[in-house]
């Protein structure tokens, strides 16, 4: 392997950890946010408040993509690792 395809192997890598977590941290985020405002709104200052909500939000969210995280790295590995092994 060249330095030039190991950096494209990593590219690729980075970029599959990318999309896989960031359904995941967009949901966090918005849920975050909107758990703030309601805390502002309210005046209430719970800390598990801001933990359990974004806990079961990212959970559901998580279980609705693994199939489209396994796809995309079940596709990554077909494409780049197996590649190498069969060499």
């Amino acid at each position: 392997m060249t330095e030039a395809e190991i950096i494209d192997l990593l590219r690729e890598y980075l970029w599959t950890g990318v999309w896989i977590s960031a359904p995941l941290l967009i949901t966090a985020l918005v849920v975050g946010i909107a758990v703030g405002l309601f805390q502002a709104l309210t005046s209430i200052q719970e800390m598990t408040l801001t933990f359990v909500p974004k806990l079961v939000a990212m959970l559901i969210v998580f279980t609705l993509c693994i199939g489209f995280s396994a796809n995309l790295l079940l596709g990554v590995f077909d494409a780049s690792v197996a590649r190498f092994i069969a060499q």
